[in-house]
């Protein structure tokens, strides 16, 4: 498979930031995080898409045990070619798979409203570290910086996430702000079980957007500090997605937290241009 050819893996994640920052890997390396962010979509439409839970959770079911076969020496049934050929090939471990699985369940048995701050953090480990730890071992980062990063940039990324789709999430059920920080800015215990969209409507709701930001910053600079101390070619693709990512969260504190909240994206002129500086 060439870079540009539309293999399944490749177009999943064609539209994306991902798809930029991973085109300037080596072809095996490439073609390996393709398939990882295939399986990651593959999973988190079942938990997002409509239809019968019960169905949904069987799917999710069948993926766990395909997961658990294939690493027990079982023919995989579900798991494509292309993403066996990344797991046997890199060295991808079997509780990060089931991990990222875990975290789609967490969003298929919710919806997620306000979870107090563990429950967040795990949300976090599983639906973005957990990738992250399977990104590193693709990169070849040194296993013990390689851990510590996945640890803080995929959080740093996925509370970015959460900051950038707090009105896409209420509409469909969804608060992840952590329930101690909403509570701590002055949001009244009593709006944060019902619908989402009213406890973000609240004026003290920005004090806990401001909050989570913060934290995601802190993120960020221990991730850049990791990189630092690692090969370059090791954490370039990660570096790409900081460049990408970190300045959102300086969008969104000058657009501000108050409703209407209108959408921050991610740049893919800021992409190329970190492709550009990374590649020398």
């Amino acid at each position: 498979m060439s870079a540009d050819a539309p293999a399944p893996a490749v177009s999943a994640s064609r539209k994306s930031s991902f798809y930029a920052a991973m085109r300037i890997l080596p072809k095996a390396q490439r073609e390996a995080m393709y398939e990882i962010y295939a399986f990651c979509r593959a999973v988190d439409d079942i938990a997002d898409e409509e239809g019968p839970k019960p169905a949904r959770e069987a799917a999710l079911r069948a993926w766990r045990a395909d997961v658990e076969g294939f690493y027990d020496g079982a023919p995989a049934k579900i798991m494509p070619a292309g993403l066996v050929a990344a797991a046997k090939g890199f060295g991808l471990e079997r509780d990060d798979f089931l991990a990222v699985i875990d975290g789609m369940a967490m969003d298929l048995q919710g919806p997620i409203r306000a979870p107090d701050e563990a429950t967040l953090d795990l949300y976090c480990d599983r639906v973005a570290s957990a990738v992250g730890r399977l990104s590193v071992k693709v990169f070849g980062t040194p296993r013990g910086e390689g851990r510590l990063l996945a640890y803080h940039l995929g959080r740093a990324l996925q509370l970015t996430n959460i900051l950038r789709d707090l009105d896409e999430d209420a509409a469909i059920g969804r608060l992840y702000l952590p329930r101690e920080a909403l509570l701590a800015a002055g949001v009244p215990a009593g709006l944060l079980d019902g619908p989402p969209q009213a406890a973000l409507d609240h004026p003290a709701a920005a004090g806990a957007c401001l909050a989570v930001l913060g934290r995601a910053r802190v993120h960020f600079a221990e991730s850049r500090l990791v990189m630092k101390r690692c090969p370059r070619a090791t954490v370039r693709p990660a570096r790409i997605m900081a460049d990408v990512y970190a300045p959102m969260l300086a969008q969104m504190e000058r657009r501000g937290f108050a409703p209407p909240r209108a959408r921050v994206a991610s740049s893919k002129r800021r992409a190329l241009l970190s492709i550009l500086i990374r590649s020398f």
